[in-house]
């Protein structure tokens, strides 16, 4: 069964709470607001940006003891033919120890802040032409948004029209998918093309294109991974919700369809697929994924596809809450209280006529 309320309510307990999302606007806003005060860097800074999944309005809320976490992209006009990956980041270093002494390390391709209540991660990149000017622009004004709303993202109106402004400048370029960001690689000592302005804009669409239904159906299923195989390798993060959106379908009615169908999608890939990055196709999203690492989680997508199609096609409530929390955990609500036999079967709710196509079964012991 579908059961929209239950899963209204589960959504509503895997979501950052109001704590955690003041958390995050006041670290990202306190170092943008330092980031522009620099004497040196702001002669440096063109514009700045949330990414990650709190930037594509799909993070959930961080389990145990781990702080949430925010990727403020810093884009610059540095040339990258005058400064390698390494030297780019240096010229952040004094910055950060005036402002986060002891608080911050030099990553591979970022600069990491680890305060007492937020993770954030400066990601330094090079414009390679004024093109998105405009769109970096409207970018911006997310960052001044209210936690509010910012908690519920696209569901919010206010939110879904202000990404829609800043992308409609996209549908009008068709040179704008073309121009990609630069990102430094510390380890390759090398400048990669990264499009994180591409990525947001194919989230909306998407969004748009099921119904208002993708943003959560990928929320649920990164829940799925946390609560069921925290101690998991990869994939995480990015590389999961990209496959998530390759496999959902358009036009879903539920996020329930959303998340049985996508799953038994996922199950179809028996070995590792290669996922084109959005905006940079020469970049495999699974690159970094080994062959040991995707056995592993196809297994979990082969079990968890089984059940979220056992969860859909039930015709008892009371059974199809049941696997629906096997699935998802104790975030998922429980059955009413003394209905063990809901009297109806159907629990108000369209029973889901459609055959469920064969899903594979593990294939890796």
């Amino acid at each position: 069964m579908e059961l929209p309320s239950y899963f209204k309510d589960f959504l509503s307990e895997i979501r950052l709470t109001p704590n955690q999302v003041n958390d995050m606007v006041k670290g990202h806003n306190t170092l943008r607001k330092r980031l522009k005060k620099d004497d040196e860097l702001s002669k440096i800074i063109v514009r700045m940006f949330l990414q990650g999944s709190y930037g594509r309005f799909t993070a959930v809320r961080p389990k145990g003891n781990n702080n949430s976490d925010v990727d403020l992209v810093v884009v610059t006009k540095l040339d990258k033919g005058e400064y390698s990956p390494k030297q780019a980041l240096e010229l952040f270093v004094p910055f950060l120890e005036e402002h986060y002494e002891g608080k911050c390390q030099i990553q591979k391709r970022s600069l990491r802040i680890c305060l007492s209540y937020v993770d954030l991660d400066i990601v330094v990149t090079i414009a390679p032409s004024e093109s998105e000017e405009g769109i970096l622009q409207q970018m911006e004004l997310l960052s001044k948004l209210s936690p509010q709303k910012m908690i519920m993202g696209l569901e919010n109106p206010i939110v879904e029209s202000t990404v829609q402004k800043a992308f409609a400048l996209k549908d009008d370029s068709p040179e704008w998918k073309k121009v990609p960001l630069y990102l430094p690689d510390q380890e390759a000592d090398k400048w990669i093309e990264t499009h994180p302005l591409e990525q947001i804009r194919w989230t909306i669409k998407k969004n748009s294109s099921t119904n208002g239904h993708y943003i959560n159906v990928v929320k649920a299923l990164k829940w799925w991974r946390k609560e069921k195989y925290p101690e998991a390798g990869h994939p995480k993060s990015y590389p999961l919700e990209h496959f998530i959106g390759d496999c959902c379908p358009d036009g879903i009615e539920s996020v329930a369809k959303g998340v049985a169908s996508t799953l038994e999608k996922m199950a179809e890939y028996e070995t590792k697929p290669v996922l084109q990055d959005r905006g940079v196709p020469d970049h495999d999203v699974f690159g970094r994924l080994s062959k040991e690492e995707y056995e592993d989680f196809y297994n979990h997508v082969s079990d968890a596809a089984i059940l979220a199609n056992e969860a859909l096609n039930s015709d008892d409530k009371n059974e199809s809450i049941a696997k629906w929390k096997e699935l998802f955990g104790n975030k998922f609500p429980d059955p009413p209280q003394n209905n063990k036999n809901s009297g109806n079967k159907n629990g108000g709710f369209t029973t889901r006529t459609e055959k469920t196509a064969n899903i594979p079964g593990r294939r890796f012991a």
